[in-house]
Protein backbone atom coordinates (compact mmCIF):
# COMPACT_ATOMS: atom_id res chain seq x y z
CA UNK A 1 0.00 0.00 0.00
CA UNK A 2 1.16 3.12 -0.61
CA UNK A 3 2.56 5.64 2.44
CA UNK A 4 -0.05 8.08 3.75
CA UNK A 5 1.29 11.74 4.08
CA UNK A 6 0.13 14.71 5.62
CA UNK A 7 1.71 18.18 6.07
CA UNK A 8 3.74 17.16 8.99
CA UNK A 9 5.27 14.28 7.51
CA UNK A 10 4.90 10.45 6.27
CA UNK A 11 2.63 7.97 8.07
CA UNK A 12 3.96 4.42 8.52
CA UNK A 13 2.99 2.66 5.45
CA UNK A 14 0.23 0.62 6.24
CA UNK A 15 1.36 -3.24 6.10
CA UNK A 16 4.34 -1.93 8.49
CA UNK A 17 4.15 -3.14 12.18
CA UNK A 18 4.66 0.01 13.38
CA UNK A 19 5.63 -0.04 17.35
CA UNK A 20 5.85 3.31 18.03
CA UNK A 21 3.68 4.53 21.31
CA UNK A 22 1.11 7.27 19.79
CA UNK A 23 0.81 9.99 22.55
CA UNK A 24 -3.02 10.76 23.74
CA UNK A 25 -4.18 14.12 22.65
CA UNK A 26 -7.43 15.56 24.32
CA UNK A 27 -9.98 18.20 22.77
CA UNK A 28 -12.97 19.04 24.03
CA UNK A 29 -16.87 19.59 23.50
CA UNK A 30 -19.64 20.15 25.42
CA UNK A 31 -23.15 19.88 23.53
CA UNK A 32 -25.37 22.88 23.40
CA UNK A 33 -22.52 25.47 23.75
CA UNK A 34 -21.86 27.47 20.79
CA UNK A 35 -18.46 27.08 20.87
CA UNK A 36 -16.05 24.16 21.84
CA UNK A 37 -12.23 25.17 22.87
CA UNK A 38 -9.50 22.92 22.60
CA UNK A 39 -8.34 20.48 24.95
CA UNK A 40 -4.75 19.81 26.26
CA UNK A 41 -2.30 17.79 24.57
CA UNK A 42 0.31 15.54 26.22
CA UNK A 43 2.82 13.52 25.19
CA UNK A 44 1.85 10.56 27.50
CA UNK A 45 -1.62 8.77 28.16
CA UNK A 46 -3.81 10.71 30.05
CA UNK A 47 -3.95 9.75 33.89
CA UNK A 48 -7.38 9.38 35.05
CA UNK A 49 -8.82 11.87 37.77
CA UNK A 50 -8.80 10.11 41.37
CA UNK A 51 -11.44 8.83 41.98
CA UNK A 52 -14.56 10.80 44.25
CA UNK A 53 -14.35 10.50 47.60
CA UNK A 54 -17.23 8.65 48.78
CA UNK A 55 -20.12 9.82 49.68
CA UNK A 56 -22.01 10.44 53.05
CA UNK A 57 -25.17 8.42 53.52
CA UNK A 58 -28.25 9.93 52.01
CA UNK A 59 -26.16 12.18 49.53
CA UNK A 60 -26.88 12.14 46.48
CA UNK A 61 -24.30 10.66 43.70
CA UNK A 62 -22.26 13.76 41.39
CA UNK A 63 -24.49 14.26 38.15
CA UNK A 64 -21.04 15.45 36.16
CA UNK A 65 -18.76 12.91 34.92
CA UNK A 66 -15.32 14.02 37.18
CA UNK A 67 -13.45 15.20 34.33
CA UNK A 68 -13.30 19.03 33.58
CA UNK A 69 -15.26 20.03 31.29
CA UNK A 70 -13.03 20.70 28.49
CA UNK A 71 -13.28 16.76 28.31
CA UNK A 72 -16.77 16.77 28.73
CA UNK A 73 -19.86 15.95 26.56
CA UNK A 74 -23.51 16.08 28.00
CA UNK A 75 -26.45 15.60 25.94
CA UNK A 76 -30.21 15.65 27.04
CA UNK A 77 -32.19 13.59 24.57
CA UNK A 78 -36.10 13.79 24.19
CA UNK A 79 -38.01 12.28 27.02
CA UNK A 80 -35.49 13.63 29.34
CA UNK A 81 -32.32 11.08 29.22
CA UNK A 82 -29.07 12.50 29.79
CA UNK A 83 -26.02 11.22 28.92
CA UNK A 84 -22.34 12.55 30.18
CA UNK A 85 -18.84 11.06 29.29
CA UNK A 86 -15.72 12.10 28.87
CA UNK A 87 -13.42 11.85 25.95
CA UNK A 88 -10.00 12.20 24.50
CA UNK A 89 -8.14 10.86 21.24
CA UNK A 90 -5.14 8.27 21.30
CA UNK A 91 -2.67 8.26 17.93
CA UNK A 92 -3.00 4.21 18.50
CA UNK A 93 -6.74 3.74 19.52
CA UNK A 94 -8.33 7.18 18.02
CA UNK A 95 -10.85 8.23 19.86
CA UNK A 96 -11.75 7.21 23.37
CA UNK A 97 -14.82 7.26 25.60
CA UNK A 98 -14.75 7.40 29.19
CA UNK A 99 -16.53 7.31 32.30
CA UNK A 100 -19.80 7.19 30.61
CA UNK A 101 -23.12 7.55 32.40
CA UNK A 102 -26.90 6.89 31.74
CA UNK A 103 -29.52 9.02 33.82
CA UNK A 104 -33.17 8.30 32.89
CA UNK A 105 -35.95 10.41 33.37
CA UNK A 106 -36.94 11.77 36.90
CA UNK A 107 -33.16 9.74 38.39
CA UNK A 108 -31.55 12.07 41.30
CA UNK A 109 -28.61 10.29 39.95
CA UNK A 110 -26.90 8.85 37.12
CA UNK A 111 -26.09 5.25 36.52
CA UNK A 112 -22.34 4.98 36.18
CA UNK A 113 -22.28 2.32 32.93
CA UNK A 114 -18.82 2.65 31.02
CA UNK A 115 -15.34 3.21 32.96
CA UNK A 116 -13.54 3.08 29.49
CA UNK A 117 -14.45 2.21 25.78
CA UNK A 118 -12.80 2.60 22.80
CA UNK A 119 -11.40 0.38 19.18
CA UNK A 120 -9.10 -2.79 20.27
CA UNK A 121 -7.77 -3.63 16.81
CA UNK A 122 -8.91 -3.32 12.92
CA UNK A 123 -7.56 -6.72 11.81
CA UNK A 124 -7.35 -6.72 7.99
CA UNK A 125 -6.26 -10.12 6.04
CA UNK A 126 -6.36 -10.60 2.48
CA UNK A 127 -6.99 -13.94 1.30
CA UNK A 128 -4.14 -14.46 -0.77
CA UNK A 129 -2.15 -14.68 2.12
CA UNK A 130 -0.08 -11.73 0.68
CA UNK A 131 -0.97 -8.75 2.84
CA UNK A 132 -2.35 -8.97 6.93
CA UNK A 133 -2.66 -4.97 8.52
CA UNK A 134 -3.48 -4.42 12.09
CA UNK A 135 -4.44 -0.98 11.23
CA UNK A 136 -4.59 0.85 14.44
CA UNK A 137 -0.98 -0.45 15.47
CA UNK A 138 0.74 -1.40 12.23
CA UNK A 139 -0.87 1.46 9.95
CA UNK A 140 -1.38 5.07 11.49
CA UNK A 141 -4.92 4.65 12.37
CA UNK A 142 -4.48 7.40 14.73
CA UNK A 143 -2.51 10.00 12.62
CA UNK A 144 -5.16 9.34 9.88
CA UNK A 145 -8.10 11.61 11.63
CA UNK A 146 -9.98 13.46 8.89
CA UNK A 147 -11.00 17.12 8.86
CA UNK A 148 -15.04 16.68 8.91
CA UNK A 149 -16.89 19.36 7.09
CA UNK A 150 -19.80 20.93 8.81
CA UNK A 151 -22.11 19.55 6.43
CA UNK A 152 -21.20 15.64 7.74
CA UNK A 153 -21.95 17.39 11.36
CA UNK A 154 -25.46 18.08 10.24
CA UNK A 155 -27.06 19.95 13.74
CA UNK A 156 -24.57 19.09 15.59
CA UNK A 157 -20.73 20.58 16.90
CA UNK A 158 -17.09 20.13 15.50
CA UNK A 159 -14.36 20.20 17.76
CA UNK A 160 -10.77 20.73 16.70
CA UNK A 161 -8.22 17.77 17.96
CA UNK A 162 -4.66 18.23 18.31
CA UNK A 163 -3.52 15.24 16.68
CA UNK A 164 0.74 14.70 16.87
CA UNK A 165 2.73 15.02 14.40
CA UNK A 166 0.02 16.14 12.57
CA UNK A 167 -1.59 19.70 13.95
CA UNK A 168 -5.12 20.56 14.88
CA UNK A 169 -7.79 18.33 12.94
CA UNK A 170 -11.59 19.52 13.34
CA UNK A 171 -11.93 15.86 13.30
CA UNK A 172 -14.75 15.21 16.40
CA UNK A 173 -18.69 15.41 15.65
CA UNK A 174 -21.18 15.50 18.07
CA UNK A 175 -24.57 15.79 17.44
CA UNK A 176 -28.34 14.15 17.40
CA UNK A 177 -30.30 11.84 14.74
CA UNK A 178 -33.90 10.87 14.70
CA UNK A 179 -33.80 7.50 14.74
CA UNK A 180 -38.01 6.57 14.36
CA UNK A 181 -40.26 5.22 17.19
CA UNK A 182 -38.93 4.99 20.71
CA UNK A 183 -42.26 2.56 21.58
CA UNK A 184 -45.42 2.35 20.25
CA UNK A 185 -48.37 1.06 22.18
CA UNK A 186 -52.52 0.76 21.28
CA UNK A 187 -55.32 0.55 23.55
CA UNK A 188 -57.20 -2.54 23.09
CA UNK A 189 -60.24 -0.49 22.10
CA UNK A 190 -58.06 1.49 19.90
CA UNK A 191 -59.29 4.68 21.88
CA UNK A 192 -55.70 5.45 22.91
CA UNK A 193 -52.27 5.41 21.64
CA UNK A 194 -48.87 5.66 23.32
CA UNK A 195 -45.98 6.30 20.81
CA UNK A 196 -42.82 8.59 21.15
CA UNK A 197 -40.60 9.77 18.40
CA UNK A 198 -36.69 9.52 19.59
CA UNK A 199 -33.72 11.24 18.88
CA UNK A 200 -30.09 9.44 19.37
CA UNK A 201 -26.39 11.05 20.54
CA UNK A 202 -24.02 10.17 18.12
CA UNK A 203 -20.32 10.61 18.57
CA UNK A 204 -17.95 9.94 15.70
CA UNK A 205 -14.70 10.36 13.84
CA UNK A 206 -13.60 9.59 10.47
CA UNK A 207 -9.88 8.23 9.95
CA UNK A 208 -8.22 7.72 7.23
CA UNK A 209 -5.78 4.02 6.59
CA UNK A 210 -4.62 3.24 2.81
CA UNK A 211 -7.65 3.50 1.02
CA UNK A 212 -10.36 2.89 3.39
CA UNK A 213 -11.95 5.17 5.62
CA UNK A 214 -13.11 4.38 9.01
CA UNK A 215 -16.44 6.18 10.61
CA UNK A 216 -15.84 5.19 14.36
CA UNK A 217 -19.05 5.98 15.84
CA UNK A 218 -20.93 5.66 19.50
CA UNK A 219 -24.20 5.96 19.44
CA UNK A 220 -26.21 6.55 22.91
CA UNK A 221 -30.49 6.40 22.74
CA UNK A 222 -33.26 7.53 24.90
CA UNK A 223 -33.63 4.07 26.75
CA UNK A 224 -30.51 3.24 27.39
CA UNK A 225 -28.78 1.48 24.65
CA UNK A 226 -25.45 1.96 23.37
CA UNK A 227 -24.28 1.29 20.04
CA UNK A 228 -20.82 0.78 18.76
CA UNK A 229 -20.46 0.50 15.14
CA UNK A 230 -17.26 1.17 12.74
CA UNK A 231 -18.49 2.11 8.83
CA UNK A 232 -15.81 1.67 6.74
CA UNK A 233 -15.79 3.83 3.48
CA UNK A 234 -13.58 5.22 1.08
CA UNK A 235 -12.32 3.24 -2.00
CA UNK A 236 -11.12 -0.17 -2.87
CA UNK A 237 -6.93 -0.23 -2.98
CA UNK A 238 -5.65 0.02 -6.81
CA UNK A 239 -3.23 -2.09 -6.43
CA UNK A 240 -5.10 -5.10 -4.94
CA UNK A 241 -6.83 -5.23 -8.88
CA UNK A 242 -4.69 -8.59 -9.53
CA UNK A 243 -6.97 -11.76 -8.05
CA UNK A 244 -7.24 -13.72 -10.98
CA UNK A 245 -6.37 -16.63 -8.76
CA UNK A 246 -9.75 -17.20 -7.90
CA UNK A 247 -9.39 -14.84 -4.41
CA UNK A 248 -11.34 -12.03 -5.84
CA UNK A 249 -14.48 -10.61 -7.83
CA UNK A 250 -14.19 -9.11 -11.32
CA UNK A 251 -14.44 -5.42 -11.36
CA UNK A 252 -15.00 -3.04 -14.59
CA UNK A 253 -15.68 -4.46 -18.02
CA UNK A 254 -15.66 -8.10 -18.53
CA UNK A 255 -13.11 -9.48 -16.45
CA UNK A 256 -10.61 -7.00 -16.86
CA UNK A 257 -9.48 -6.55 -12.92
CA UNK A 258 -10.20 -8.63 -9.94
CA UNK A 259 -10.15 -6.60 -6.52
CA UNK A 260 -8.73 -9.25 -3.77
CA UNK A 261 -11.22 -10.30 -1.45
CA UNK A 262 -10.00 -9.95 2.48
CA UNK A 263 -11.21 -9.53 6.03
CA UNK A 264 -12.28 -6.35 8.09
CA UNK A 265 -12.13 -8.00 12.03
CA UNK A 266 -13.11 -5.28 14.25
CA UNK A 267 -12.33 -4.96 17.81
CA UNK A 268 -13.38 -3.46 20.57
CA UNK A 269 -12.41 -3.10 24.48
CA UNK A 270 -14.71 -2.26 27.15
CA UNK A 271 -14.51 -2.27 30.75
CA UNK A 272 -17.73 -1.33 32.53
CA UNK A 273 -17.36 -0.60 36.44
CA UNK A 274 -21.35 -0.60 36.62
CA UNK A 275 -22.69 1.73 39.30
CA UNK A 276 -19.09 2.48 40.03
CA UNK A 277 -17.67 -0.76 40.75
CA UNK A 278 -14.85 -2.74 39.30
CA UNK A 279 -16.45 -5.96 40.64
CA UNK A 280 -18.47 -6.74 37.65
CA UNK A 281 -19.53 -10.22 36.99
CA UNK A 282 -20.18 -11.84 33.29
CA UNK A 283 -22.91 -14.10 33.02
CA UNK A 284 -24.16 -16.11 29.85
CA UNK A 285 -26.89 -17.43 28.97
CA UNK A 286 -27.92 -20.68 26.72
CA UNK A 287 -31.39 -21.76 25.77
CA UNK A 288 -32.23 -25.41 24.64
CA UNK A 289 -35.27 -26.23 22.53
CA UNK A 290 -36.91 -29.67 22.56
CA UNK A 291 -38.91 -31.20 19.79
CA UNK A 292 -42.53 -31.55 20.40
CA UNK A 293 -44.42 -34.46 22.24
CA UNK A 294 -45.34 -36.85 20.27
CA UNK A 295 -48.81 -37.21 22.07
CA UNK A 296 -49.01 -33.40 20.77
CA UNK A 297 -48.39 -30.33 22.61
CA UNK A 298 -45.88 -27.74 21.56
CA UNK A 299 -42.07 -27.33 21.91
CA UNK A 300 -40.11 -26.14 25.12
CA UNK A 301 -37.57 -24.26 25.84
CA UNK A 302 -34.84 -24.16 29.04
CA UNK A 303 -32.72 -21.67 29.53
CA UNK A 304 -29.20 -21.98 32.05
CA UNK A 305 -27.31 -19.29 33.22
CA UNK A 306 -23.61 -19.81 34.03
CA UNK A 307 -22.01 -17.51 35.87
CA UNK A 308 -18.68 -17.00 34.09
CA UNK A 309 -16.06 -16.83 36.60
CA UNK A 310 -12.70 -17.59 34.63
CA UNK A 311 -11.27 -15.42 31.44
CA UNK A 312 -12.89 -16.79 28.69
CA UNK A 313 -13.06 -16.61 25.01
CA UNK A 314 -16.59 -16.77 23.82
CA UNK A 315 -18.56 -18.20 20.47
CA UNK A 316 -21.95 -16.86 19.67
CA UNK A 317 -23.99 -19.51 18.29
CA UNK A 318 -27.80 -19.85 18.21
CA UNK A 319 -29.81 -18.66 21.78
CA UNK A 320 -26.53 -17.25 23.60
CA UNK A 321 -26.01 -14.17 24.53
CA UNK A 322 -24.07 -12.47 27.60
CA UNK A 323 -24.27 -10.06 30.41
CA UNK A 324 -22.23 -7.79 32.66
CA UNK A 325 -23.86 -7.37 36.30
CA UNK A 326 -22.99 -4.66 38.51
CA UNK A 327 -21.43 -6.13 41.48
CA UNK A 328 -23.48 -3.49 43.51
CA UNK A 329 -26.33 -1.55 42.00
CA UNK A 330 -30.07 -2.34 41.79
CA UNK A 331 -33.18 -1.07 40.28
CA UNK A 332 -36.50 -0.03 42.10
CA UNK A 333 -37.31 -3.68 42.22
CA UNK A 334 -34.73 -5.38 43.50
CA UNK A 335 -32.81 -6.89 40.40
CA UNK A 336 -29.44 -6.29 39.58
CA UNK A 337 -28.44 -3.95 37.20
CA UNK A 338 -27.11 -5.15 34.32
CA UNK A 339 -25.82 -4.45 30.39
CA UNK A 340 -26.58 -7.34 27.72
CA UNK A 341 -23.69 -8.07 24.70
CA UNK A 342 -25.66 -8.16 21.37
CA UNK A 343 -23.77 -8.47 18.70
CA UNK A 344 -24.51 -7.52 15.15
CA UNK A 345 -23.87 -9.59 12.62
CA UNK A 346 -20.08 -11.35 12.32
CA UNK A 347 -17.94 -13.72 9.86
CA UNK A 348 -15.49 -15.07 12.21
CA UNK A 349 -12.22 -15.54 10.97
CA UNK A 350 -10.59 -17.98 11.59
CA UNK A 351 -7.22 -17.16 10.42
CA UNK A 352 -5.30 -16.51 13.59
CA UNK A 353 -6.05 -17.32 17.26
CA UNK A 354 -7.46 -13.79 18.14
CA UNK A 355 -9.97 -13.91 15.73
CA UNK A 356 -11.41 -17.20 15.97
CA UNK A 357 -13.66 -16.36 18.87
CA UNK A 358 -16.93 -13.65 19.27
CA UNK A 359 -15.87 -12.24 22.85
CA UNK A 360 -13.25 -12.54 24.88
CA UNK A 361 -13.30 -11.90 28.63
CA UNK A 362 -10.05 -10.81 30.45
CA UNK A 363 -8.85 -9.94 34.37
CA UNK A 364 -8.21 -6.40 33.52
CA UNK A 365 -4.46 -5.34 32.74
CA UNK A 366 -3.37 -2.01 32.11
CA UNK A 367 -0.98 -3.42 29.58
CA UNK A 368 -3.67 -5.04 27.84
CA UNK A 369 -4.76 -2.25 25.43
CA UNK A 370 -4.79 -4.11 21.95
CA UNK A 371 -6.42 -7.58 20.24
CA UNK A 372 -3.49 -8.12 17.84
CA UNK A 373 0.19 -6.32 17.52
CA UNK A 374 -0.20 -4.92 21.39
CA UNK A 375 1.45 -2.33 22.43
CA UNK A 376 1.28 -2.26 25.90
CA UNK A 377 3.99 -3.15 27.09
CA UNK A 378 3.44 -6.30 29.18
CA UNK A 379 5.76 -8.70 30.18
CA UNK A 380 7.95 -10.92 28.13
CA UNK A 381 6.22 -14.03 27.06
CA UNK A 382 2.82 -12.75 27.53
CA UNK A 383 2.16 -12.27 24.19
CA UNK A 384 0.43 -9.56 22.05
CA UNK A 385 -2.65 -11.01 20.84
CA UNK A 386 -6.10 -11.58 23.27
CA UNK A 387 -6.20 -15.16 22.76
CA UNK A 388 -2.95 -15.25 24.85
CA UNK A 389 -4.26 -13.68 27.59
CA UNK A 390 -7.26 -15.83 28.39
CA UNK A 391 -5.11 -18.11 30.57
CA UNK A 392 -7.72 -19.60 33.07
CA UNK A 393 -7.56 -16.50 35.50
CA UNK A 394 -9.92 -15.64 38.02
CA UNK A 395 -12.31 -12.97 37.11
CA UNK A 396 -12.54 -10.55 39.24
CA UNK A 397 -12.19 -7.14 37.55
CA UNK A 398 -13.27 -8.48 33.65
CA UNK A 399 -12.91 -6.47 30.56
CA UNK A 400 -14.72 -7.44 27.83
CA UNK A 401 -13.90 -7.57 23.95
CA UNK A 402 -16.46 -7.73 21.35
CA UNK A 403 -14.97 -8.93 18.18
CA UNK A 404 -17.07 -8.23 14.69
CA UNK A 405 -15.65 -9.84 11.40
CA UNK A 406 -16.90 -8.91 7.44
CA UNK A 407 -15.56 -10.89 4.83
CA UNK A 408 -15.16 -8.39 1.80
CA UNK A 409 -16.13 -10.27 -1.61
CA UNK A 410 -15.99 -6.55 -3.43
CA UNK A 411 -19.18 -5.66 -5.84
CA UNK A 412 -19.34 -3.71 -8.85
CA UNK A 413 -20.99 -1.19 -6.46
CA UNK A 414 -18.00 -0.67 -4.27
CA UNK A 415 -17.25 1.85 -7.30
CA UNK A 416 -16.52 4.79 -6.51
CA UNK A 417 -16.49 5.81 -3.56
CA UNK A 418 -17.35 2.83 -2.10
CA UNK A 419 -20.52 2.99 0.28
CA UNK A 420 -20.12 2.72 4.11
CA UNK A 421 -20.46 -1.20 4.85
CA UNK A 422 -20.96 -0.99 9.14
CA UNK A 423 -19.87 -3.55 11.43
CA UNK A 424 -20.55 -3.53 15.39
CA UNK A 425 -22.73 -4.41 18.39
CA UNK A 426 -25.08 -2.98 21.22
CA UNK A 427 -25.05 -2.71 24.67
CA UNK A 428 -28.62 -3.06 25.64
CA UNK A 429 -29.53 -2.47 29.41
CA UNK A 430 -31.46 -4.80 31.00
CA UNK A 431 -32.70 -4.85 34.39
CA UNK A 432 -31.27 -1.08 34.72
CA UNK A 433 -34.55 0.76 35.14
CA UNK A 434 -37.58 -1.04 36.72
CA UNK A 435 -40.07 -0.31 33.32
CA UNK A 436 -39.11 1.39 30.21
CA UNK A 437 -37.65 4.64 31.32
CA UNK A 438 -39.54 6.44 28.52
CA UNK A 439 -43.05 5.17 30.40
CA UNK A 440 -45.83 7.71 30.16
CA UNK A 441 -47.03 9.16 33.70
CA UNK A 442 -50.31 7.01 33.21
CA UNK A 443 -48.87 3.97 32.46
CA UNK A 444 -46.28 3.97 35.31
CA UNK A 445 -48.62 1.75 37.63
CA UNK A 446 -48.50 -1.03 35.44
CA UNK A 447 -44.96 -1.89 36.88
CA UNK A 448 -45.29 -5.94 36.93
CA UNK A 449 -49.03 -6.26 35.78
CA UNK A 450 -50.44 -4.62 33.14
CA UNK A 451 -53.84 -3.48 33.14
CA UNK A 452 -56.56 -5.26 30.93
CA UNK A 453 -57.78 -2.95 28.25
CA UNK A 454 -54.34 -0.58 27.55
Amino acid sequence: MPTLSHPSGPLAPRGRSTRKRGAVLTAAVLLGTATAAAGPATGATAAPAPPAPPRAPGHAAPTTPDCSAAYRITQKLDGGTTWRMCWRYDTDAGLTLDRVTYQPPGATAPVKVLTSARLAQIHVPYDDGGAEYDDLTGAGFGYGLQNLKPAECPGGTLTTVKVADVGEIKGLCTTTRARGHAYRMASDNGSKVWQAQAKDLLVYTVNKVGWYEYITEWRFTADGTIGANVGATGSLSPVDYNATDGRGWPLGKGARGYATSHAHNVFWKLDFGLDGSTKDRIEQFDSTVTAPPAGGGGPTVKTKRTVVTKELAGDAKNMRWWRVVSGTGKNADGHARSYEIVPGHTDTHAGRGFTQHDVYFTQARACEKFASNNIGNCAAGAGDSVDKWVNGETLTQPSVWVNIGFHHIARDEDQQPMPVHWQGFQLAPRDVTAMNPLTPAELASQNGQPDLGS
